[in-house]
């Protein structure tokens, strides 16, 4: 059990070697405005806060640093949420100004703003595009051999699959297959239209379409294609660099093939994981995260998806003050999404 003066000049400790990333000194800390204690009374707590293995001394300097187990009584027993400026909560808003039609742009902009704000690396995870509904489909000429099918669906997720155009094909049989597809698919999901194209819409394009099996085949070939890493987004990729506490270049390059890997991001960010959870340091999955911390959050997309929200920065993070714009951001977003799922 902690004195109150050990948890003060713990957290102390915490809060100057976060914002000035130098070991902390009992001299120092005996400046600072709401510390009452002499040096040597200071001195003293800190060897004893060493000792319980919450502080730990560098090679180059008198002063200590918190462990990842001061960082992680820090965060579950000091932590308080810091107010965000006005100018913070505006910049972190101002994505939802932009009147975008689709989630994915939302989302990427979201990424982009939250690594530029935090000066660290971002990550969020999208709906998963294979659940999306067709809202409507259309068939567009391109060329005597080529069309584009564009998918819309109800998150305003467009895609666009070039196919082929066998030759010498009635164009009339382009716009009655467009009308059967839009009868038969509206309101099926991406990772359903494979079932629904076999079981359902090739019989009744057999009964409409002449030279139908040349056409389905093509089409069928271009709109399933693999929709694999579409809901990843990053921000700040390269901010990891900016920190002063990564100065390893081998293990930088271990913590940006891991975060370029997506088969890596489950173990970042956990599928399902609801609330906000922070990692620190070896309780990162991954050997190459060991000097990070990882901070997540989940959000709300309409009423049964979810997606994850992650900062990536080093265990030196500003933890009151990411914890207070991940909280902000992850509720505006799930209205913003839910809003533009619902279609209000």
């Amino acid at each position: 059990m902690l004195t109150e003066r050990q948890l003060l000049i713990l957290k102390v400790t915490v809060d100057d070697y976060i914002q000035s990333a130098q070991p902390v000194g009992s001299n120092q800390l005996s400046k600072k405005a709401g510390i009452p204690f002499s040096p040597a009374t200071i001195r003293n707590e800190m060897a004893d806060l060493e000792g319980m293995g919450f502080l730990e001394k560098t090679h180059t300097s008198s002063g200590r640093i918190p462990s990842e187990k001061g960082y992680r009584y820090y965060v579950d027993h000091l932590l308080t949420p810091r107010p965000l400026p006005q100018q913070d909560i505006v910049r972190l808003r101002s994505v939802f100004e932009e009147k975008l039609t689709e989630t994915e742009q939302v989302i990427k902009r979201s990424a982009m703003i939250l690594s530029e704000l935090t000066n660290y690396t971002s990550i969020l995870l999208g709906p998963d595009v294979r659940r999306h509904i067709v809202k409507k489909l259309s068939i567009v000429p391109l060329a005597q051999d080529t069309a584009v099918a564009i998918i819309i669906t109800d998150s305003g997720h467009v895609e666009n699959r070039v196919f082929s155009i066998p030759p010498g094909l009635n164009p009339s049989d382009i716009e009655k297959m467009a009308n059967i597809l839009n009868e038969r698919l509206v309101g099926v999901s991406l990772n359903n239209l494979h079932l629904r194209l076999e079981q359902e819409t090739l019989t009744i394009l057999k009964q409409h379409v002449e030279r139908y099996g040349e056409l389905f085949h093509t089409f069928r070939q271009a709109v399933l294609l693999p929709h694999d890493d579409e809901n990843i987004y990053y921000g700040g990729k390269l901010n990891i660099l900016k920190q002063p506490d990564f100065h390893d270049l081998q293990k930088i390059r271990d913590l940006m093939d891991v975060m370029e890997e997506t088969k890596h991001i489950p173990m970042i960010l956990p599928v399902g994981s609801q609330g906000l959870h922070i990692r620190i340091g070896s309780e990162n999955e991954l050997t190459a995260m060991e000097d990070c911390s990882v901070i997540t959050v989940s959000y709300n997309i309409g009423e049964e998806q979810t997606g994850s929200i992650a900062i990536i920065g080093p265990k030196r993070m500003d933890y009151k003050r990411i914890v207070s714009i991940l909280d902000l951001l992850s509720g505006d977003l799930s209205k913003e999404l839910t809003r533009m799922f619902k279609g209000t």
